[in-house]
């Protein structure tokens, strides 16, 4: 249980790798690059929507540095990424193929949480961020994992931060022709339990890429984590009953920034076995998962959202899946 336990201290050693963490100028996104810098990572991309936020957080983690006198000589690098925008997503995955020798780690950290509906692109903006975005870069950096795996004889990772709130819905559209334009529908949409959805849909999408990667050599382990309630901006837009009961929760329950980084960071290291595992408290043998999930009506579904999200992807980037 969460209200007696905290993450282990990250311990692992980082030397010579290169590592791209999203969402990485506030919360967990953050607080986890203060970890890398730290475990003697060779560089670390901070990958932001806000270039000026980036920087900020950046400088702040090298005067945190020099204060206590622990510089490590880490690159850091501050790089644009939207993923409202699946143009900047393709910029962001091309630049990192043009210019990074090796990516070693990847955390996919980025996303977001609305009661308000809005568009993102050809989405209500929660599924643009947090499942078709976040599927198109795990496919779009996929090759360059390879290519350092085999160049240097390594297993990369990508490591992609769900929640634990996936367990909380039924995922009703499931049913309808096509799940993902019935998210669309404004009139239709449960705005309240949209989190949930967009988390349970991300989940399903890496289970369906862990699947069919899972025998492909040279071999990226890819993994999903849950790094439990946390104090961070993420629920800044919750509104109403909603926000009073995260509060209450907060209060009772939830771990500090930088504990729940701690989480993160762990979902790195966790190994091979961990490749299409949901990780939860640091545990990669659990049973947090949602129970839908692993049933015969979650496996249909899991294979139903995918084959949308490939006719969907290969639209927005033809020839992305192909990867697979």
């Amino acid at each position: 249980m969460q209200l007696f336990f905290r993450p282990p201290y990250p311990d692992a050693d980082f030397s010579g790798k290169t590592v791209i963490v999203t969402g990485s100028n506030v919360g967990l996104g953050k607080e986890a690059v203060r970890h890398f810098v730290r475990l003697n990572a060779k560089k670390v991309i901070m990958a932001v929507r806000s270039i000026a936020k980036g920087e900020a957080a950046k400088a702040e983690i090298e005067a945190a540095e020099t204060k206590t006198k622990t510089t490590t000589g880490v690159i850091m690098e501050v790089w644009e990424l939207d993923y409202a925008r699946y143009d900047s997503v393709k910029a962001f995955a091309a630049r990192a193929a043009a210019t990074l020798d090796r990516i070693d780690v990847v955390v996919l950290n980025a996303g977001i949480a609305t009661q308000k509906f809005e568009m993102f692109e050809d989405n209500e903006s929660s599924i643009t961020v947090n499942v078709v975005s976040t599927t198109m870069l795990v496919l779009l950096l996929l090759p360059i994992l390879r290519s350092t795996a085999e160049k240097y004889r390594i297993v990369p990772v990508i490591t992609i931060t769900c929640s634990a709130a996936h367990t909380y819905t039924a995922f009703p559209e499931r049913k309808t022709p096509n799940a993902l334009a019935t998210l669309n529908d404004e009139k239709t949409a449960n705005m309240y339990e949209r989190y949930p959805v967009s988390k349970l849909l991300q989940l399903l999408a890496a289970r369906e890429i862990a699947e069919r990667t899972a025998n492909t050599n040279p071999f990226v382990i890819i993994n999903t984590l849950s790094p439990g309630l946390c104090y961070t901006d993420l629920n800044r837009n919750a509104e109403g009953m909603t926000a009073l009961v995260l509060k209450v929760m907060r209060a009772l329950l939830a771990w500090t920034a930088e504990e729940g980084s701690r989480t993160l960071v762990h979902a790195t290291t966790a190994g091979p076995q961990s490749h299409g595992i949901y990780i939860s408290g640091c545990k990669v043998q659990n049973n947090d998962i949602s129970p839908f999930v692993v049933s015969l009506e979650g496996r249909k579904a899991q294979k139903k959202v995918w084959s949308e999200l490939v006719e969907k992807l290969e639209r927005i980037q033809p020839g992305v899946t192909a990867v697979l």
